[in-house]
């Protein structure tokens, strides 16, 4: 099996993705709970408050990315899991871009919902936004974090 074929085939792992899913609600859970306490509790703009939750979600999926869904993928040591970090944290640019891209557009939308007024309109926001930058996210990190060559 060639290089290629072995990471489109841990790409495909339905167990993996799985795992990143799972963690990615858990990171999701945090971010919005962020978004909503920042912005309608103190006030700070829906764009930075969408940024901080972000970097506090990535922290948080990492570390259990790290330790679950890429277990047994990467190098042992503080030096390489310092990189894989570092290397998280860069990648997931990309989706951290299209997620507040899309909730920066979705909650300045004049809509009114009849429950839960403006905390339960960025709460969908932010929630359509995370699924937009999901995939990304999960092929970045495949490949560039912990450079899987193996399915689960």
């Amino acid at each position: 099996m060639s290089n290629d074929s072995g990471r489109l085939t841990a790409l495909l792992s339905g167990v993996r993705f799985g795992q990143f899913a799972s963690v990615g609600a858990a990171g999701a859970v945090l971010d919005t709970a962020t978004v909503v306490l920042l912005t309608t509790q103190f006030g700070v703009y829906r764009g930075a408050s969408k940024l901080v939750g972000a970097e506090l979600a990535i922290v948080l999926m990492f570390l259990i990315n790290e330790h679950w869904t890429f277990a047994e993928e990467g190098a042992a040591g503080a030096r390489a899991f310092a990189g894989r970090f570092l290397r998280s944290n860069v990648v997931r640019a990309g989706g951290v871009l299209v997620a507040t891209a899309v909730f920066v557009v979705i909650s300045g939308l004049p809509v009114t919902l009849p429950v839960g007024g403006e905390g339960t309109w960025l709460v969908v926001a932010n929630v359509v936004g995370i699924g937009a930058g999901t995939f990304v996210n999960y092929v970045a990190e495949s490949l560039f974090t912990w450079r899987v060559t193996r399915g689960v």
